[in-house]
This record gives C-alpha cells, structure tokens and sequence, in this order.
C-alpha cells in the first residue's frame, strides 16, 4: 500500500494564518547626529515622523558613543549630518553612526550631509597633495553608507568618489523661488546675474536662463601662497547700473564674494545681492560680508548659523523642505531627478 505523503502548512507551522501571504512593511528612519539637530527636526516634522532617540556622549578622552535606543532591524534609515565647525568632530561622530547601524542590520543606510566635507579638496593642484573628498567618500563607503545625498557639491566629479549612489541636490529653487517672490518689476529688468570666477560659470548659466537676465563673470586669480586670498582682475559683462545677483556653492570666509561685490561696484553696478547655498561663514566673514558694497547676502540653513554670526541684511532660507521630499523619492523608489527640472 502507498504510503499517504504528509503535507506541511508552511503558514501554520510558522504563525502565520492560514491563506494569508506575510507582507515585509518598508520602515523610514531618520536619525540626526549633534552638529545640526534644529535641520534634522525640521527634515522629520516635514517627512511627517519623529527622530529616532538616540544616545550621543563624548567621554572626557574626546572619544565619541553613539547608541539608537530603539530597532533599527530591517529600516530604511537616513542619517542627517550637517558639517560646520568642528568638521572632523561630526565627520567621525558620522562614522561611528553609521558603524552603530550596519551592525544594528539597518536594511540600506542612506548620509544626508546638505554641505559634503572636504569638498575643496577634490583634486591635486600640487605634487604630494591629498584627494580628500575621495577619502571622505571612501570612509564613509566602508562605515557602512549605501548612498550619499547632498546639495550643491563644490565639484560635480565628487559624485564619482563614492562606490554607490550619490543624489546631488540643487539648492537653486529655493533661492530662485525667494528673488521671484521679493525682487521688485524694476529690479528684475535690470538684472544681471554674475558667477564670482570661472568655476561657477556653469551654475550661474543655469540661474541666467532660469530668469531671462545677462550673464557676467568675474576672473580673478588666487595667490598659492595665501591662503583665502583673491585678486579680482576684471570683469567680462556688463554690469554698470545693473542690479547684480552673485550666485555662489558657498560662503566660507567672505574673501571671494566681498572682492568680487566691490569689483562689480567700482564697475557702476547699482546693487550687489549675493546668493549662496552654504554659510560656512569662518572668521572673518560676518564682519566682511556687511561691506557696503552688499546689498543683502541669501543663504540657506544647510550648516548652522549662531545668533552671533548673523547680521542686518542675511537672509536664512530653510533647506529642510528640499531635503524631506528628496527623502521621500528615495524612499519610495521615486525620481530624485525630476525635482529639479534641469536645475543644475
């Protein structure tokens, strides 16, 4: 006689009722390390979730620990780390988050740093000279990151240093969107929109086509020897009793932009405004940028501003926004991409 095959319910014997299909629910995280926890905050209210707590210390040695105080098993976790001063504090206090995760079985790690560390630094423009921006890229490839998500990178090339996906973000809308809202009908038709030297002439093409007005450009030259030091030379445009709108990556000590408004003013221009993504703003730079050749300075808050670095005409626009949505088309598998409409 056959012997009758037994059969096993899988679903029964592991828990699961009968006829039912077990369904993995995708998890959003998002995490925040100590150097801007206000943007975090403001990233997770916008994403509609909270931050997951987490336990940060800095022992008396200066080590660092980080421990998450709830499962991280299985979740899509976004890590938000902003890099003002001290960078190399908060650039190891991201290394060891995303150890802490990887080893927590997080099922991607994605570094949302609005402001890329070391990004200067890109290239040798010497002999024994270090590609810094590479090894940022790679620590943060081996600590455990599986995608990179920034705005405005110094040097497009960067996104080729890092072993995975890189989302470049363009704080250009936002900025954009505040002149379309407060420049005035006689403002916008007389201006000119200037990139600072011949590195940002690309991004300042974009911003002139974007809104209808002439392109100039500032070539200037630094001293190798100096750190922080500009020549402005001349200037290839028209500019006088323009309003001119300098478009910039970054404000690090004010030399360049500074320079490049006073050059524009002894040109006849009529107004200087100044727009750029991040307000690094080393010393001496809040004194510099309120030169009476600048009209008004526009940034966005991708790094920290203390009050005392702030002056009368900084205009601080949230980032926060931007970044949530971003997230979201991560998250779900959408196009990052399509945000920007060629902004760029």
């Amino acid at each position: 006689m056959a012997r009758k095959k037994k059969t096993v319910d899988l679903d029964r014997d592991h828990g699961i009722a009968p006829g039912l299909v077990a369904k993995t629910r995708k998890r959003l995280v998002v995490v925040s390390g100590r150097s801007h926890p206000e943007l975090a905050q403001d990233v997770a209210v916008a994403l509609g979730t909270q931050l997951a707590p987490t336990e940060h210390r800095t022992f008396a040695s200066g080590e660092i620990y980080t421990r998450f105080e709830v499962s991280i098993r299985g979740c899509d976790v976004f890590v938000v780390q902003s890099f003002g001063n001290p960078v190399n504090e908060w650039l190891m206090e991201l290394l060891i988050m995303l150890d802490a995760l990887k080893r927590a079985s997080a099922k991607r790690i994605t570094v949302v740093a609005p402001y890329f560390p070391y990004s200067r630094q890109d290239k040798k423009g010497r002999g024994r000279e270090p590609i810094s921006a590479r090894l940022v890229a790679d620590l943060l490839h081996t600590a455990g990151a599986d995608r990179v998500m920034s705005v405005d990178l110094h040097a497009a090339q960067i996104q080729g240093f890092f072993d995975g996906p890189v989302d470049h973000l363009f704080a250009k809308p936002v900025l954009q969107d505040y002149f379309e809202r407060t420049i005035s009908e006689a403002d916008r038709a007389a201006l000119t929109v200037v990139s600072p030297d011949m590195g940002r002439v690309r991004v300042a093409d974009t911003w002139s086509d974007s809104l209808g007005a002439p392109l100039a450009i500032i070539h200037k030259r630094r001293d190798p020897k100096v750190a922080n030091q500009v020549t402005v030379h001349e200037i290839v445009g028209e500019v006088e009793g323009r309003v001119c709108l300098l478009v910039d990556d970054m404000i690090d000590t004010g030399g360049t932009i500074v320079k490049a408004a006073q050059a524009l003013k002894e040109n006849g221009a009529q107004k200087v405004i100044v727009a750029a993504t991040h307000a690094i703003f080393s010393d001496p730079a809040t004194k510099r940028l309120q030169d009476a050749s600048i009209d008004e300075v526009v940034v966005t808050d991708s790094i920290p501003l203390p009050p005392e670095r702030r002056f009368p005409g900084l205009t601080v626009l949230p980032i926060a926004p931007l970044l949530a949505r971003a997230i979201h088309e991560v998250f779900e598998d959408g196009s990052v991409t399509s945000m920007f409409d060629g902004a760029a």
